[in-house]
Parts: C-alpha cells; sequence; structure tokens
C-alpha cells in the first residue's frame, strides 16, 4: 500500500547522477562555444574549469568552434585604438590599447581572433597578436615596400586537424611596372615570399577594404572596381562591383545602402567573363532588406555607409550614429557614435587562440 509513496534510494542515486551527466555535457560539449572573456570569468567556477579553459587543447577547440563577430577595434590615425563590444557582458579584451605590445601600432586586419598590427617606428614592423590572451609574434622584413598603408589582409582559418595556429599575410603592393605585385607571409615557413603574379593597371586600392573569402583574397579598388587574387593559382583580375565589401555564407559579397534598404550582391562565379556569349549565368545574386525605420533617429546615407559585412551582421553609419543589422534576428540596433570619418573600425573575434 505504501510502496508508492516510499522514498527511493534509487531514485535518489539517479537523479544525482544525472545532474552530474550534464555539468559533465556542459564542460565538455558547451564551453568551447563561448568567448573567451566569459571563459576567463568562468575560471572561478571550480577548479576542474579552471585547469581545462587553461590547457592548448581547450584552447584550440575554442578557436575552432567560436567564430562570432564579438565587437571591434577603433582606431583613428595614429592614434592609441580601443574596443567597442557588441555585448559588454560577454565580449571583452584586458588590454583594448594594446600596449602589451612593443611598440605603439595601428591596427590593419583581423582573422577569426587575430590581429594584424603595425609598428610606427624603423621599417615599421608587422605584429600578428591575440588581444585576449596579449600573446605576440614579430614577423621578419618584408622584401618590398607596402607602402605607407599597406593593402594587408591577414587569413587564420582555424582547424580541428591542424594543433598549430597557422596564417598567411597577404599585401598588394605597388610595382615599378604600373601595377601591383603580391607577397605573401606564411607562419608555417616564417618566410615572405613575392607571387610573380603582377597585375597590370593604375587603380589605386581603397584603404582598408581587403577582405578573403573561398580561397580568394578582394581588395576595392577606385572607380568600384574588384581587384581578386587567387592564392591557390596566384592568379589576378579585376572584377566588377558595387559596395563595401564583405563575406557571408563563406562567399564574397558587396553590400550598399539606399535610404532604408541594404542590398548585398553574393558572389555566385567569379569567372562570367570567361563564359561563352549569351550565357545566363550571373556573377551576382542580390539580396534586399529593408530596415525598420523606427530604429533611426539620423536618415543621412552617403555611398560609404556600409563599414562591415560578416558573420551574418551589417555594420553602417549615419549621420552621426553607427548601426548593426543581424540578419539572423532581422534586428536593426544602435552602435554609438560615428565619431570621425578618418576612424578605422576592425572586426574582432574574442578566441582563445595561441600563437
Amino acid at each position: 500500500m505504501n510502496q508508492g509513496k516510499r522514498p527511493s534510494s534509487i531514485f535518489a542515486s539517479s537523479k544525482n547522477k544525472i545532474y552530474m551527466d550534464l555539468k559533465d555535457v556542459i564542460r565538455e560539449h558547451a564551453l568551447q562555444f563561448l568567448p573567451a572573456k566569459s571563459l576567463l570569468r568562468f575560471t572561478g567556477v571550480c577548479r576542474d574549469w579552471k585547469f581545462m579553459i587553461s590547457t592548448p587543447f581547450f584552447a584550440h577547440n575554442q578557436s575552432y568552434s567560436f567564430r562570432t563577430t564579438s565587437g571591434f577595434f577603433s582606431q583613428i590615425s595614429h592614434g592609441e585604438p580601443s574596443f567597442v563590444s557588441l555585448d559588454p557582458m560577454a565580449y571583452g579584451v584586458p588590454d583594448p590599447s594594446l600596449k602589451f605590445l612593443p611598440e605603439p601600432v595601428d591596427i590593419r586586419s583581423s582573422s577569426n581572433g587575430l590581429l594584424c598590427c603595425q609598428g610606427r617606428t624603423e621599417y615599421k614592423a608587422y605584429y600578428i597578436c591575440n588581444p585576449t590572451t596579449k600573446h605576440w609574434q614579430k614577423l621578419p622584413k618584408p622584401d618590398n615596400d607596402h607602402g605607407t598603408d599597406p593593402a594587408v589582409v591577414l587569413i587564420f582559418e582555424p582547424s580541428l586537424l591542424n594543433f598549430a595556429a597557422e596564417y598567411q599575410l597577404i599585401c598588394a603592393f605597388p610595382s615599378e611596372l604600373d601595377g601591383h605585385e603580391f607577397e605573401i607571409y606564411s607562419s608555417s615557413k616564417g618566410s615572405w615570399r613575392t607571387s610573380g603574379e603582377i597585375f597590370f593597371g593604375n587603380r589605386a586600392i581603397r584603404t582598408n577594404s581587403g577582405v578573403y573569402a573561398n580561397g580568394s583574397v578582394y581588395w576595392l579598388t577606385q572607380y568600384d572596381r574588384i581587384l581578386a587574387f587567387d592564392l591557390k593559382m596566384e592568379r589576378s583580375q579585376l572584377m566588377y562591383g558595387h559596395g563595401s565589401l564583405g563575406v557571408k555564407d563563406g562567399k564574397l559579397c558587396t553590400t550598399s545602402l539606399h535610404g532604408f534598404k541594404l542590398s548585398v550582391h553574393l558572389l555566385s562565379n567569379a569567372y562570367t567573363n570567361t563564359m561563352q556569349m549569351h550565357s545566363h549565368t550571373r556573377a551576382w545574386k542580390t539580396h534586399e532588406i529593408t530596415l525598420d525605420p523606427s530604429v533611426f533617429t539620423d536618415s543621412y546615407y552617403d555611398r560609404d555607409a556600409v563599414l562591415f559585412t560578416g558573420n551574418d551582421i551589417v555594420l553602417f553609419r549615419g549621420r552621426d550614429l553607427l548601426y548593426v543589422y543581424d540578419m539572423k534576428t532581422k534586428e536593426t540596433k544602435q552602435f554609438g557614435h560615428a565619431s570621425s570619418n578618418n576612424r578605422r573600425l576592425i572586426s574582432y573575434v574574442n578566441s582563445l587562440v595561441d600563437i
């Protein structure tokens, strides 16, 4: 009669086992998907979590699993950098001014948790660093003169099969033969080399416009043309395009703003110029996004309004404010003051990647 009401030691033991299993699941399979700032806070939960989060293997898994844009480094030319977080509770770095580096620097590029910075003394050396861990490497001097505002693009693609954080740095620099050449640094080889490819044509590359997508590096040039450099074939070509360069779904995209409408053009075929005549194959597929007008307090937009497209977010400016549009949630939020047209915003992923 009382059997159904009697406390069961078996049930209590089973319940405790379920709790322990859930804790293990969180530790082993969920933590690696969190940003670095949150993980560093979680080292205070218990000794086991602190030990695991501190291991190189966990840092490797986290750098592969977490790819969310966490915020932007902001810097005026020759000024001190700062970090603007998309979520201050979740994302952040301990030293946004990068004073852990041996000299003042200008941020040039970023890729999946790593920053490429350039020093201001001597031969203006390149530094690759992770601002979360404060680890950095100084690169050897390039063989060529990259100019005062180098068109460099950092490429770091985390891989589960490659424990070492290998990266490349590609620079398109002015050639003496009236065009551009390409110099490539490989961290696995620890040296620079100059590609045999030369792009002929006197087209100036726009500052801070370079992106990497699907095996190629792209820069925006004057007159709304795109200079593309295929890293595998080491061949360059000039493409038509309009708007700010970015990456969506692993492919190159251009994004422009017209009133309250974002136009995202996704590159579907980079070689339409080699197709047969009258081919209906189109180079770009266009997606139109209508923004919510009630979010905006200023409605002035210029041709360079879009500042960043990547990881399903678009950053753009109004007259006085910055805005972020989330392609997944379809929400638009204010992101602070636009301040200066000379201010660079470099995206950053809050990663534990070690170099």
